[in-house]
């Protein structure tokens, strides 16, 4: 069936797609307000709020990435997950509180207040940079399922994909982002646990036998617990390194991350912003256990049959011919299938199964819960770059005058604008051997800075503009040395001053070096300043 979308799972798909647009075309009429917009008018209850924190949180890197990892390697990317009630109850503690008692729809606006415009605009550019990576990696996933079903190339895919969501997100605005990201991480579950059913079910010997050939290959590993500097070297990652990145960077987002803020003011209480961040954090850990499992018994399911496995590496080895222009033929077909590696297919597996193992209708909900998975975090991050850009670029330096009007103008090309952008942005991962570790090290590289600042405002009531500078400029450096040395593009001729560590390492290091630096300089060298800015 490959190539070939089968009418009723064509059906299925386009009933859901036809739902979600429609969901997005009622909220049109309640969206033409520019608060209503960007913060639905503080309405919503706690348990919406939460399941769209949920589905935002997933997204299509978490379905097809943590099938993969899964698939390819272990359960190791598991304690990212595992770190989420962590972050939650310090964001829950400190950054909700905060959000709630301003008036400001715009997280960085913050900054400004504690340390000065320039602190604004630099979370604004990383924050839109983020964005720019978890969007095109989303649509790049998506293609990736798509691709093996409808025939279509991963181009054409990403090209529709990036459009369609776009149209919907800027139909509806937050309401419609918040009410419709509940209906898809229903469809997101409901897919999950029935995916994973179905493997089982066809796994020969059942679930007893998928668990011993798991454990034969230590599929179900969290990676060492190693605790002492050398773990922390450019190795496998550690149990520990993945939940300390996982703090950090679930830190980062429940705490800074405008799409997330936005959906604690759209909140109509105190209390149900709360616990719509708790209803989220409990439910990640769970499903993605389902998504390694998904993962993880597809391994055992294509190690059992030879036949399944020898399909997907040949898909695999075809697409990397045509990638790199090389001549294919059934021998270079089989030399690049045969130097293959789990890791290298992982991404692909999961699209394959839906394609070969699965009934007719079936294939097409699950591809509409790989759907829902992406569409729920796109539109976050296209409704919240919209936000930002109109919050602290226009109104900020351009008109701070503007009427509603205008400024429901300027959301509308605000969000065309970032749905091309990321558009672009997946088209240039299609060659991108594992969109998860991709996606962790961009995101790493970008949001290091931003939550050292605020962490720095938060902790240190002496550390005022000067202090948070000196700070951010020597996290910046650190960053780009960590990530920089680490590239083809690092002169051979300093290969002794590369950065050792892990990738994972960069956020970590960079926020705790802007933390530090800031707390010591305003220790040592106060401001003359009588007036000290408080949190």
């Amino acid at each position: 069936m490959t190539g070939q979308l089968r009418m009723v799972d064509l059906v299925v798909l386009l009933v859901y797609m036809s739902g979600v647009f429609g969901l997005g075309c009622w909220f049109l009429r309640k969206s033409r307000h520019p608060t209503a917009f960007m913060a639905a008018s503080r309405s919503l209850p706690g348990w919406a709020v939460g399941f769209s924190i949920f589905g935002t949180y997933v997204s299509s890197i978490g379905f097809l990435g943590n099938t993969g990892k899964a698939y390819g390697a272990n359960w190791n990317a598991w304690a990212f997950g595992l770190s989420l009630p962590i972050a939650g109850w310090i964001a829950v503690k400190w950054f909700i509180p905060l959000y709630r008692s301003s008036q400001d729809i715009s997280a960085y606006a913050h900054l400004e207040k504690r340390f000065g415009p320039w602190a604004r605009t630099y979370a604004l550019v990383c924050f839109l940079l983020a964005q720019l990576a978890r969007i095109g990696t989303i649509l790049y996933l998506v293609a990736l399922a798509l691709a093996p079903l409808t025939g279509w190339s991963i181009t054409h895919i990403i090209l529709i994909t990036g459009m369609l969501v776009t149209l919907y997100t800027l139909l509806g605005g937050i309401e419609a982002v918040i009410w419709t990201d509940v209906i898809q991480s229903i469809v997101l579950i409901a897919g999950a646990f029935f995916c994973a059913f179905i493997i089982i079910q066809s796994m020969p010997g059942g679930l007893t036998n998928l668990m011993e050939i798991a454990n034969k290959h230590e599929k179900f590993s969290l990676g060492s617990f190693a605790f002492h500097p050398a773990s922390l070297q450019w190795t496998n990652p550690t149990f520990w390194m993945v939940l300390l990145y996982g703090i950090f960077i679930n830190l980062q987002n429940f705490g800074i991350d405008q799409g997330f803020v936005q959906r604690y003011v759209a909140a109509k209480s105190d209390r149900d912003a709360r616990f719509s961040l708790w209803l989220a954090t409990l439910l990640f850990p769970t499903l993605s256990a389902v998504f390694f499992f998904i993962g993880t018994g597809l391994f055992s399911l294509y190690e059992a049959n030879p036949k399944h496995l020898e399909e997907l590496r040949s898909q695999v080895a075809i697409t990397q011919l045509q990638q790199n222009g090389k001549e294919i033929t059934p021998t270079t077909i089989s030399e690049t299938a045969n130097s293959l590696k789990p890791a290298d297919v992982g991404d692909k597996v999961l699209p394959h199964f839906i394609v070969t193992q699965l009934p007719v209708g079936l294939a097409g909900l699950l591809i509409a819960a790989i759907f829902a998975a992406a569409m729920s975090s796109m539109d976050t991050s296209l409704n919240s770059s919209a936000t930002l850009y109109l919050c602290d670029i226009h109104q900020r330096y351009l008109n701070p005058a503007a009427t509603d009007r205008e400024s429901m103008r300027v959301l509308y090309a605000a969000t065309v604008i970032m749905g091309v952008a990321g558009t672009f942005a997946a088209l240039a991962m299609i060659n991108v051997r594992s969109a998860l570790d991709a996606w962790w090290k961009l995101q790493g590289i970008f949001t290091g800075g931003m939550l050292g600042l605020f962490l720095l405002g938060l902790i240190s009531r002496r550390a005022r503009n000067a202090h948070a500078m000196t700070a951010a400029t020597v996290g910046i450096l650190l960053i780009m040395w960590m990530s920089l040395s680490q590239t083809d593009g690092w002169l051979k001729l300093f290969n002794g001053y590369a950065n050792p560590l892990h990738g994972f390492m960069t956020v970590v290091l960079g926020t705790t070096s802007i933390v530090l630096t800031g707390v010591l300089a305003s220790r040592f060298f106060p401001s003359t300043s009588k007036k000290i800015l408080t949190k």
